[in-house]
Formats: structure tokens, sequence, C-alpha cells
């Protein structure tokens, strides 16, 4: 006998997240076992939640990705690095030249200006979760392109999902106009926070554009001493 309280439920959870998966952009939807796994779970009773899934099993969902154009031209999938429980989160657009050589993100000119950002808070980059929209690198490093963004967000909302940081910082206009959903420029964004997936989000401007505009670094202090205040340091 069905459950119709149970079965209204699940139609109900399902509309919200494909509203929220159609607000973002997405077209598509992600097939890999992970996430299947995580559309089976709906309907199961809310007195027992899954625990968050890990982002190695993430990651090996990802595999040599082959789901949108940017595979031809990578060399390395860029996919984090970081805490697995950082309490803060830093997302950037897209993986440049050097890290798809190396596979790591942030790790080029704008990278090292990251690092005094993330020292200027008293963190390292071991305590916080680093990360891109997207995790191929576009050729000569121009923006993502929509259905770029739409085919590598399930798996960045699935990063969130699992690391559930406290904060998350939007580096540039890119990351924040994908995840807040909204076609309003970066300096109109940033100084003020928004939320998503349950954590507080400040968008800022990319460090890349802070080593072409060094003018702009005041205001990513600004910024900064926003995201101490709200910071849970221990102690």
């Amino acid at each position: 006998m069905v459950d119709t309280q149970k079965f209204v439920q699940t139609i109900d959870e399902l509309e919200r997240t494909l509203r929220q998966l159609a607000d973002s952009g997405v077209r598509g939807f992600d097939c890999a076992p992970g996430a299947l796994d995580t559309l089976q779970a709906w309907g199961r009773q809310r007195s027992q939640p899954q625990a968050p899934e890990s982002l190695e099993a993430i990651r090996e969902d990802i595999g040599d990705c082959r789901r949108c154009k940017l595979c031809r031209s990578r060399t390395r999938i860029v996919y984090g690095a970081g805490s697995s429980r950082a309490r803060l989160m830093f997302i950037g657009e897209g993986p440049g030249q050097d890290e798809d050589r190396s596979g790591e993100p942030f790790v080029g000119a704008a990278g090292q200006l990251l690092t005094r950002i993330i020292a200027a808070i008293n963190l390292r980059r071991e305590d916080v979760y680093i990360t891109n929209v997207v995790k191929c690198r576009p050729p000569e490093n121009r923006l993502p392109e929509p259905d770029e963004i739409a085919t590598c967000s399930p798996f960045l909302r699935r990063q969130i999902a699992a690391i559930r940081p406290v904060l998350i910082c939007l580096l540039g206009g890119c990351a924040a106009q994908s995840l807040l959903n909204t076609t309003e420029s970066i300096s109109r964004l940033r100084g003020r926070f928004f939320e998503l997936q349950g954590c507080r989000v400040l968008p800022t401007y990319h460090p890349a554009y802070l080593l072409r505009n060094p003018e702009k670094k005041r205001a990513v202090w600004e910024d900064v001493q926003m995201l101490m205040k709200e910071y849970p340091y221990e102690g």
C-alpha cells in the first residue's frame, strides 16, 4: 500500500531540486553513480539522514571527464585542494595554464596572491578548501561558457555539500554570477553576504583581477575583514 504522505514529500523534494537546478542554469543531469545514489536516497525518512559523500568519491565519479568540450585541450583535471573539513571555501572561475600543468588550483601568480590573502585571515591554505567553477582549463584562459559551467555545476555543488563549510568566498564575477544565479557585476555583488546551500557566501574580486588592477586591493581587504568577523576561529 502506498504511503501517500511519503509520496507527496518525495515529489515536493524532487520539484524543489529541479527548480534549483534550472535556476542555476543546468539543462542536463549528472548521471554519475554518486549522483544516482543521491537521487535514490530521496524519499527516505528524514529521521535517518544520509552521511555526506566524500570528496574522494566525487573525484572518482568525475573520472577522466569527457562531458564537455574543455576535455579536448586540457592537460589535467584540476579538482580542488585543501581540507575536507574546511570552514572556509574559495571558489574561482577555472584553472589557468600553471594549474593545468600541475593539477592543483591557484598555484600561479594569482594563486600566490590568494595564499597571501588567506594568510591575512590568519589561516593557511591547508586550513581552507580551494576549487573552481569548472575543473578544466578553458582555452587561452577565456571565461567558462554556460554549457561548461552547467556540466561542472553538479560536481561543485556536491563538493560544497561534502565539505559543509561555514563560509564561501566567490572569487570573481564568473563564480559569483554562476553560483548566485545573477547577472549583476562583481563590483555590485562584493561587500555583502548571500546564502548558498546553507553557507554564508561573500563575493569579491578575483586575485588575477587584482594583479591587473592593484587599486582594488583595498576593496578586497574590506571583504577579507568581513570574512574574519564571521569565521569561527577556535579558542
